[in-house]
Parts: structure tokens; sequence; C-alpha cells
């Protein structure tokens, strides 16, 4: 196999896992542990690869001495590193520790054999002037073996809140800054000048042997504040960090001044360093200034993207850029077609990935931060077919031209400067347009709304302007009362103190569009003629009494006769709360059910098996996601539900006792959301707080007790997130729990309509008389879609009354249970005290679960059913049909 043949492999493998890793992006919604798959895929994965073959190829042409080993031991190494990362990818999604183990003892096994490998290579080669370059490669490799021995550790799931926060911040320590950066540091020395056709000057070379101990000093302090748990420490590891990176920082821009950069690769490398420096500032201020460690975790996770995109992937893909054209070999023509290729688009594509980076960790709505998510993996996903075009190019080339021995000095020819505002006006251009097309997904989140005046007409403007600051706080707003001459104009400075998005909506139309918790929006109602009804317009605030009166004092009288305005004592005067007496009577899609109604043929049934049950002593990592979606509850009837993964009820998850649940909460709705496991004993405060659309919450809990649990959205006001399908189940197996041949889970709940695909109404909510009673989230759904079993066969149910309101009485017609579960204890076992027992009903009030066992002698349908009947006939009810074997 040539070098160059052998190159092109290894690349190809850094390129798989980057095909990998923007799969895993585009489908993350419905892959467990998302974030953690996509940052591991690009860092363990593609970044880690290229380290483990570029910087033994820098090593061999720095010391000019070949590797002991050769390209064997290189093939060995990295075979090793793949093995152990595809074992830590899959034990990781598949919650088996032992996997992990395995794929993270190989990944420290090669990179201590890396470590060897250049240390022997060092010692046995003859002075050299960059010779000492090669100490970043052997310190980058000894930090990672460290590294991965804390996320092994973590993935275990059984550390306490403090220890996992204080093992986190290592592990991205000794991981990004040493594993990664260290290696980074060290090779720009040499390949930034090369990348900028530019000489190694003296000063340079000086500033690299200075810059590594600096570096290495933060690290160890930065590792020091985590091992004592003294947070400060690791501010300031982090700002000695950036002090040596600075030193090879400013020789980087020396030469560029000298020679500037005019290539993608270049723009990117550099623009890499910076977000380096940038991150490791905001990682150190974070985790010093954090109140926790947990909280911690929690804090610097707005860094991820900025890290691995900003820094990694971007180092990763302008270095490659850079080498794929000198490897590729092929001659000064080919060399030249190569470096074209994947130069194309350079400058569209850097102010793309970099600009909506800043966009997206700027205050946006959410909208824009997915657009923005997108373009950015499309700018940076180009490099991949780029570099196969680069490839083909080369491979069409005639006659093949040996491969240089070193990227070093062996740069393609460089081509004619170029005129770039026309790319960069477009990647601006483009930038525009996405922040457009997120605004219009999402206008009153941006802050758009009709902004008119309050009736003025009629009443003569004063030329005053009225300045009063609200509060949005506590699901009420401070003051709820604004006295304002007629005639004066009035501006309101909404400020939200909540932990909840809200708004500011006038009867006019005016709104301030929805501002998260801390922001704040400027509302010009223009001038005041007349008193005015104001509200949240967010579901479900204005009936908790998130209501505003705008009262215009002094009024004149107008052309029809009517007073312009009220005085203090008037119309207005003491009205708090101000719900529309008509809540209760608007348009609801219970005009258009049909309870008698069959579902569309093509209508499939939400699956009632319940998850398998595994054995005891897992960590079940789980991302659940919040998402908006309409959806059919009843044949002929929608509704906008908020969920969690995209159904209601949600997943269910199923453990035993023992086991440890790591979840994280992503809120891809429009509104604030939260969610409260009942399986875990929690801190309300922490663990269930509201967060606002973009964000995401990590937390984890151990299950202690056995039965079925609720899981739901705790945000204000409750009853209607849970009305609008916002909860789930938790199965916790009972110890010595017998197998049986067929086990469901049915979730009952209540649905109060809003209009065709609207939400839930709160006021319907309020009268606890629901338009439907559904299990698991459709009418009648297993009446016209039942549920099949041979007779003989033993059925379990698992049963939870999710509410909001009303109670269940679970019962299967023709039928009786020899086993009942409720609330964590046996109710009924082998025939209960008198041996002989039964039962026919399984009753619980809402948020309670358990389950029925039964067998089902004859063949035959057995309708199963709410038995508070008006509940059977809103749809709480559907059939099992008994064939014999």
């Amino acid at each position: 196999m040539t070098r160059a043949s052998w190159h092109l492999r290894a690349n190809a493998l850094v390129g798989a896992w980057l095909v990998t890793a923007v799969v895993a992006t585009l489908v993350h919604r419905n892959v467990p542990a998302a974030p953690w798959l996509m940052v591991h895929l690009l860092l363990l994965g593609a970044v880690s690869t290229a380290i483990l073959v570029w910087s033994q190829h820098f090593a061999d042409t720095l010391l000019r001495r070949p590797a002991p080993g050769g390209r064997r031991g290189h093939t060995a190494r990295l075979a090793a590193h793949t093995l152990g990362a595809v074992l830590v990818v899959a034990g990781l999604l598949a919650s088996v520790w032992a996997l992990v183990v395995a794929g993270g003892v190989l990944v420290a096994a090669g990179a201590v054999a890396h470590v060897v490998v250049l240390a022997r290579q060092g010692r046995g080669a003859l002075p050299s002037r960059f010779g000492p370059m090669v100490r970043y490669y052997v310190a980058a490799s000894a930090l990672l073996p460290v590294g991965v021995t804390l996320g092994v550790l973590m993935a275990r799931g059984d550390l306490a809140d403090e220890a996992h926060g204080r093992a986190y911040v290592a592990h991205v320590a000794l991981n990004l800054l040493g594993w990664v950066g260290l290696t980074v540091l060290g090779t720009l020395v040499v390949l930034w000048p090369t990348v900028l056709h530019a000489r190694i000057d003296e000063r340079a070379e000086k500033a690299a042997p200075r810059a590594l101990p600096v570096v290495l000093a933060g690290i160890a302090v930065l590792g020091a504040g985590s091992a004592t748990g003294r947070r400060p420490l690791v501010g300031v590891g982090c700002l000695v960090v950036v002090a040596g990176v600075a030193v090879i920082a400013r020789s980087m821009v020396d030469q560029a001044r000298t020679a500037a950069p005019r290539t993608y690769a270049a723009w990117t490398v550099g623009a890499a360093v910076l977000w380096l420096v940038g991150c490791t500032l905001a990682y150190g201020a974070i985790v010093a200034t954090a109140p926790s460690w947990a909280a911690a975790v929690d804090d610097v996770k707005v860094l991820v993207a900025p890290f691995a995109v900003g820094f990694a992937a971007q180092v990763l893909v302008g270095s490659l850029s850079y080498l794929l054209s000198v490897v590729l070999g092929g001659g000064p023509s080919t060399a030249r077609a190569t470096a074209a290729e994947l130069d194309r688009g350079a400058l569209v594509r850097l102010v793309l990935v970099n600009g909506g980076l800043l966009v997206y960790v700027a205050p946006v709505p959410a909208a824009v931060r997915v657009v923005c998510s997108f373009v950015v993996l499309g700018a940076l996903v180009t490099f991949l077919v780029l570099a196969v075009r680069a490839a083909l190019v080369t491979r069409r080339a005639t006659p093949p031209a040996p491969v240089p021995r070193s990227a070093v000095g062996a740069a393609p020819v460089v081509e004619p400067r170029r005129h770039r505002s026309g790319a960069a006006a477009v990647g601006v251009g483009v930038l525009a347009l996405v922040v457009a097309v997120g605004v219009a997904l999402d206008p009153p989140a941006a802050g758009i709304g009709l902004v008119s005046a309050a009736g003025a007409d009629g009443v003569a403007p004063t030329g005053r302007t009225t300045t009063v600051q609200v509060e949005a706080r506590d699901m009420r707003f401070s003051p709820d009362r604004i006295e304002v001459p007629a005639g004066d104009r009035l501006v309101i400075e909404l400020v939200n103190t909540d932990d909840d998005v809200h708004d500011l909506t006038l009867a006019t139309g005016a709104t301030t569009g929805r501002i998260g918790p801390g922001e704040q929006a400027t509302l010009d109602v223009g001038v005041v003629g007349r008193s005015v009804d104001a509200w949240c317009a967010v579901a479900g605030h204005r009936y908790m009494g998130m209501t505003l009166d705008i009262v215009a004092v002094g009024g004149t009288v107008t052309a029809d006769g009517t007073t312009g305005g009220d005085e203090a004592g008037g119309a207005h005067a003491g009205h708090a709360g101000h719900v529309p007496t008509d809540a209760a009577t608007g348009p609801s899609a219970a005009e258009d059910l049909d309870l008698m109604a069959a579902p569309a043929d093509g209508f499939v049934a939400r699956d009632a098996a319940a998850p398998p049950s595994e054995p005891a002593g897992r960590t079940h990592r789980r991302t659940i996601t919040v998402r908006e979606v309409e959806r059919e509850v009843a044949p002929g009837v929608t509704q906008t539900l908020w969920t969690f993964d995209g159904t209601a009820p949600g997943p269910v998850l199923r453990g035993q006792v023992g086991d440890r649940f790591e979840i994280t909460l992503v809120n891809d709705g429009s509104i604030g959301h939260s969610i409260d496991f009942h399986a875990g004993e929690l801190v309300p405060d922490d663990t269930m707080r509201t967060i606002p659309p973009g964000e995401s919450l990590t937390f984890s809990f151990t299950a202690t007790r056995s039965g079925i649990w609720m899981y739901h959205c705790s945000t204000m006001p409750m009853s209607l997130h849970i009305a609008n399908g916002m909860f789930g189940a938790v199965v916790i197996d009972p110890p010595g729990l017998p197998p049986v041949d067929h086990e469901y889970v049915v979730v009952q709940s209540e649905l109060y309509l809003g209009p065709q695909g609207g939400v839930a109404d709160p006021a319907r909510i309020a009268t606890r008389v629901p338009d439907l009673v559904v299990l698991n989230g459709y009418a009648h759904q297993y009446r016209d879609r039942p549920l099949e079993v041979t007779e003989g066969e033993r059925l379990r149910f698992w049963v939870l009354d999710a509410g909001p309101n009303l109670s269940s009485a679970f019962h299967v017609v023709g039928a009786q249970f020899d086993t009942v579960y409720r609330e964590g204890d046996w109710v009924l076992r082998d025939g209960g005290s008198t041996g002989t027992g039964g039962a026919q009903v399984l009753s619980l009030a809402p948020a309670e679960g358990g389950f029925v066992e039964l067998t089902i002698p004859q063949p035959g349908t057995y309708p199963f059913v709410s038995h508070a009947m008006s509940d059977a006939e809103a749809g709480a009810s559907g059939r099992l049909v008994v064939t014999a074997p």
C-alpha cells in the first residue's frame, strides 16, 4: 500500500465518523442520548481519529525518523481506537456499562501506545529544529487516558451530583483543552505558516516551547480545582491556559501580518483558535461563579456548540482542507486543482459557520436557533462533498506524481488574490435570511405584533409621554393597573423576572411578543383615548390571572357621545383577573365530535405493549424533547398538543429498583416547560424548574421504590400542561415480578377541547367536565383497533390515571382479576386472605397507578373500560379479542 492510499483510507475513516455525526444530528430527536452522541461522534470519533493520523505524520516529518512499528503499528493503534470508540458509543446507547469499560480501555490503550511510540521516536532522533514540537503530542496523548477514565466513571451513573459535576468539568478540560487543544497548538506552530505560505520566523520557533509548560500548568490547576472541589481554581486554570495559547496566537498574528490568510484553511483555523480562547475563558468563568458543581454542569452546556463546532470541527475541517490537497499529490497542476476544489465557497462557508454560531448562542427565538443550526451544519458538511470531489480530481489526473513526504513546505501553488467582498456579502445575506425565516416561523417570540393606538380617536393628544415599568412575576403583572391621562402617549417597559416565557397583549392587538426569563421588551401603546384590557397571551396564563388594566383618566366626550376616558374610580376600578365570561363557550372542536365514528383506514393505534423488563443495575439515559404537534385525538378532531417526544402520553420508561435514570429535557416548544418525575425523590427547585424554549436541563435520580409512576410538566398552569398532553409513565418492577404472556400499559387522561387544531381550553379544564376521556391519548382507539391475545394466556395491565381531574376505575367486562397491585403494594395476590378472592376493578385517583393480572379462559370479545360509565362512553374504552389457540 502506498503512502497516499494509506492516508486516503485513514482519512476516509475520519470522513465516516463525520458522516455518522451528521446523520445523528439530522435524526437527533429520535435518538437516545442525542446531545452526548453528537458530541462524541465528532470528538471521540472524527477529531480523535484525525489526531492519531496526523500527529504521527507530523512527528515523522519533524523528527526525520520513522516511528517504531512503522505503518503497521500505526494502523493497529487506529484500529484499537476505532473499535474502542464504537464500543463506547454502543455501550452508552444500550446502557451496558461493560461495553463502555471495554471501549474506554481500548481508547486509553491506544493513547498510551501513542505516547510510547512518540517518546521512543523522539529519543532516537537526531536534533532537529522543530523536534520539540512533538512534546505537545506526547503531553496530549498522556492526558487522554485520564479524561477517558473520568468519562467511563460518569457512564456508570452512580456518582453523586457533586462528584459527577467535578468529574464532568475535569473530563471536558482534559479532553478538549488537553487531548485536542495541545495537539492543535503543537501542530499550528508549523502548519499555520505553511498554510499562509510564510516562513517560520525565530520568534515563533521560540514561542512554542515556552507555551507548552504554561498550558500544562493551567490544565493542572484546573484539574486540581475539580479534584479538591474548589471551583474558583477552575477559573484560574482556564486563565493560565489562555495565557499559554496567547503565546502561540501572538506569533500567528505576526505571521498573518506578513502573509495575509487567503484560503479557507487559513481563515477557518484562525477562527477556531479564537473560539478556543473565547470558550476557555467562558468555561472558567461559568464554573468559577456557579453556585454548585451540579449547576456548573448545566450552565456550561451553553458552550457545547461553540467548543465542539466553533473550535474542534472548524480546526479539523480547516486543517484537512489544506492537508488533503498535499497528501493526494499528483503534481503541481493536480495539487492546484484539488486545492481549488477544497477552497470552493471559502468565505461564504466561513461566514455561515462563524456568523451562524454567533447567532445560535445569542438570545434569539428558538425557531431562529433551529434554522441557524441547520445552516451551520450544511456549511460544514460541504467540506465532505468537496473532499470527495478533490479525490476524484486526483484519480483523473495523469500521470500521477509521487506523494510528497511532508506536508510542511509542500503547499499547493498560491492562487492569485481575488476580491472576496461579494462572497462575504452572500454569507451575511444568507444569515439575514435565516434570521428572517426563523422569525417568520414564530413572530411573537421575536416580539413582532401589531402596535396601534389605544382608542385615540376623538381624544386630543397632549404631547406628553407616560412611561411605566411592568414586571412579570409569579404569574402576575406588577403593577396590574396603569392609570394614564387620556391623550398621553403610553410606553410600557415589560421586564420578565419569572421563570417562564410571557408576553403582554392588548385588546387592540398590540403585543410585546414573547420574552424569556430575564429579558425585557418595550411596547409603545400609542396615544391612549379609552381604557383597554391587556393580558399575557401565552396559553393558560391569562386564566391564571396574568391581566393588566390600562385606565384612561379624564377623557373628553367623543363625537358619538361616549366618554373617551374613565375616571380613576370608573368601570375598571378593582377589575382584576378579567377572564372573558364566554371563555368556556368559545369555539371548540367538541362540536365536531362523533363518538361512534371509526378512525380512518390508515389509523394506527398506539402500541400498548409495555417495554421489556431488563435486569437490575442499569443506567437509563434518555433525552426527552418537548414538541408541539398537531394530532388527531378522535375521528375528525385535532388538537395542537404539547408533548414529550411527540406523543401524548410520552414514552414509557421502565426499570428496576436501584436503577439510575439520567434524563435530559430539551425544550423545542414555544413556551416554557418542565418535567416532574414521581419515580424519583428530587428537589423541585432545581430539577423541576421551568426552562425556556431552546434550552435543556439534565438531572438524574435513582429508583428506590416500585410501582407505575407518573411524570408530567409542572409549569403553571399545571392543569393545562397536563391536559394538553404533557404526561407519561415510568414502570419500576416490584422485585420478583413474574413473567406473563402479554403486558400492556394503559394511561387514562382527559381532553378539554379547544378549537380544531388549537390547544386545550383552560376554562373547560376548570369545570372538570371533559369532552373526551381517553386511553393512551385517543378516544376509543382500542375499540376500533382491539388488542389480540390467545385463550389461556396470562395478561398484565399496568394502569396510570394521568388526570388532571378525574379518577379511573379500570375494568375488563366478562373477566376477573386474580392479582391487583396498587400504589406500591399487593392489594390481592394468590386469592388474598380467603384464598378464593378476586377483584373486578382497579380504582385510581389522579396520578395513582398499579396493575392487574388475569387469564381469560374462553375465546370472545372482552371490552375494557373505565367503569365510570360516562367516561367509558366519552372515549375510555377498548376491546380484547381472545382467540382459540
